[in-house]
């Protein structure tokens, strides 16, 4: 349809004066949709029994700071300063179920106040809750992958160290192990550490407590794990091995002579395709029991001659190899071996929505426990927003050789943008609560079909 252009332009006015009341005005009605997730999954009453051995707030209980933390990250905040700008939104106070939100000096006291079975407990939920949705999917198989990120503060903060730390060196960090589920992107489980240590100090039995945490409600289900090569161990590879978890881990070849005279001695590479070839063997280190499975692989890249070069005629390029090892237990071919361990590079996208949308790499106060209690509330706004889109879509593609996630989910920033930061007014006309937007189509098909989702399996 086309318009005149009296229709469509018009003059310019002058600047409208500015004037502040109550209007019960919202700048996130979106809210309304984590309202009913929030309702149908008891999230307030569950934080609530993770702090029942602490001194309750003559006000605000300890569950209720913690749901603060995630709605908080939810809405894109990152400084617990930054509380202020929608301490009077009606929409975060009635999801909260409060009428006046603390202060940022009650948070943050609270927050202080924290201990370590606090820490376990908020760990605890967070995983139930991933464990449920696992449970509920009936996956074929479980990728697991365990990789650590460094969280890095400019300033002292309990339990950090300075560690190895590519772009900001010097700093003090804490370094967490993670890990992830490859099927949903959620985060299973976090195990905080300082950052000065080695990314497989005690992994081990972190990594255990996670399989035998699948195995336990999934008996029958196959489960795979990934990891780099700072995991490349005997104790963790005959851990795995003997709990019948299917792995594949990054072999720091150069470390051994043996592989690297494997490598330069071997004469014939089976192509996998254009750009890859391969030769496997069975082989173990001298102070190894066991024999597993090695995989070489090596890929064809070009480097530009830094020399003198004759610019009329050509740029000459020298032609090498980079190579890299798997070991493992899988009885796949080398190609799909390949694919599945480079499918574990999305957990590093899981590290960057994190970091940028969850705001994971800020350390609020001096208290270790205090900043352990924060990076829970970011793993569980995150999940939370894969959860919802779990409930509220089907899935949308089988299982991949790379283990791709099995929906299409949208990142929590764009879903913020789209959704969530959405103007409104509470009213009640004639008695009944309502909340009013403007009549954006798109919104309003996407907020009700969240909604009638949600209600129908409440």
């Amino acid at each position: 349809m086309k318009f005149s252009k009296a229709v469509v332009h018009r003059k310019t006015h002058g600047i409208p004066e500015i004037k502040f009341e109550d209007q019960r005005l919202t700048s996130f009605a979106g809210l309304v949709v984590y309202q009913s997730l929030f309702s149908r999954i008891g999230l307030r009453r569950q934080l609530t029994g993770c702090f029942r051995h602490l001194r309750v707030s003559p006000i605000y209980g300890h569950g209720v700071i913690v749901l603060l933390l995630t709605v908080h990250l939810l809405l894109g905040y990152r400084r617990l300063q930054d509380m202020r700008y929608y301490q009077d939104d009606p929409m975060v106070r009635r999801l909260l179920g409060l009428e006046r939100l603390p202060d940022v000096a009650t948070v943050s006291r609270t927050l202080a106040g924290m201990d370590s079975q606090s820490v376990d407990k908020l760990r605890r939920l967070s995983r139930q809750r991933v464990l449920e949705q696992l449970s509920g999917l009936g996956l074929a198989r479980i990728t697991l992958d365990f990789d650590g990120s460094v969280l890095s503060t400019g300033r002292f903060a309990e339990g950090t160290a300075v560690g190895f730390n590519r772009k900001k060196k010097g700093q003090r960090s804490y370094y967490p192990l993670f890990c992830t589920v490859a099927q949903t992107g959620q985060v299973l489980d976090v195990w905080h550490r300082p950052g000065n240590v080695h990314d497989s100090n005690g992994a081990k039995a972190f990594i255990l407590a996670c399989v035998r945490e699948i195995q336990a409600i999934l008996p029958h289900c196959p489960i795979e794990a990934r990891m780099d090569s700072a995991f490349f161990s005997d104790s963790i590879i005959g851990m795995l091995d003997a709990e019948g978890v299917e792995f594949t881990i990054s072999v720091p070849f150069e470390r051994f002579t043996a592989l690297k005279a494997l490598v330069e001695n071997r004469k014939r590479w089976r192509r996998l395709n254009g750009h890859w070839s391969f030769f496997e063997t069975s082989w173990k280190p001298s102070s190894w029991h066991d024999r597993y499975r090695f995989v070489f692989v090596r890929s064809q890249n070009q480097q530009q001659y830094k020399g003198t070069i004759q610019l009329d005629l050509f740029i000459p390029y020298e032609y090498g190899y980079d190579f890299k090892v798997i070991v493992t237990n899988k009885q796949l071919s080398a190609k799909k071996t390949l694919t599945l361990h480079n499918g574990r590079g999305a957990q590093e996208g899981v590290f960057a929505e994190l970091k940028s949308h969850t705001q994971m790499d800020y350390v609020p106060t001096r208290r270790k426990a205090g900043n352990q209690v924060y990076l829970l509330s970011a793993v569980l706004a995150h999940n939370l927003n894969r959860e919802m889109q779990m409930h509220c879509y089907t899935q949308q593609r089988n299982t991949t050789e790379k283990r791709a996630p099995l929906w299409q989910f949208e990142q929590l920033g764009t879903l913020r943008r789209k959704l969530i930061q959405r103007a409104g007014r509470l009213t009640k006309p004639q008695g009944r609560l309502t909340l009013t937007m403007s009549a954006n189509p798109t919104v309003k098909s996407e907020l009700l079909h969240y909604l009638d989702v949600l209600n129908q399996a409440a």
